[in-house]
């Protein structure tokens, strides 16, 4: 293509943008491939009682088919905290806490409440990453993993 062409193309293509098709998609057959077979709706009907035998014997096949999934056990207990960790975190959230609380509220607040609300935060979190530890637990043994 020569670059006047390309130009009258471009100059087409523009100037038909907002015309309507030749033919009207109506027109256009629809590949038969393209069409979904329409599922009937489902009913569930509850059965008479003299069937209800049977649904014992349906219910007994389908506990044998879960047989083989995996049930997880149930998740260790939490942890007892004592008083400082406690301590720690209730000055973690409380502090913030209690600033949107009277932030929400419209108390005016003074000086001294502002400083302690934010001192609980920087003392909680203090607290709570000092406690945290960087070494091993104290009993895990003496045999700490494979070393290369």
């Amino acid at each position: 293509m020569t670059p006047q062409s390309e130009d009258e193309v471009w100059r087409q293509i523009v100037a038909s943008f907002n015309e309507t098709a030749e033919r009207d998609s109506a027109d256009q057959p629809w590949p038969d491939s393209e069409n979904v077979p329409v599922e009937p709706s489902r009913r569930v009907v509850k059965p008479p009682e003299e069937f209800a035998e049977d649904d014992e014997h349906e219910d007994d096949a389908r506990e044998e088919d879960d047989e083989g999934h995996y049930v997880p056990p149930p998740p260790p207990p939490l942890p007892k905290l004592d008083l400082p960790a406690k301590l720690a975190w209730l000055a973690l959230f409380g502090g913030p806490a209690y600033l949107l609380f009277a932030a929400l509220i419209g108390w005016n607040l003074e000086g001294w409440v502002l400083f302690t609300a934010v001192a609980a935060f920087i003392g909680g979190f203090v607290a709570l990453v000092v406690r945290m530890g960087d070494g091993p637990p104290n009993d895990s043994g003496w045999d700490d993993g494979a070393r290369l």
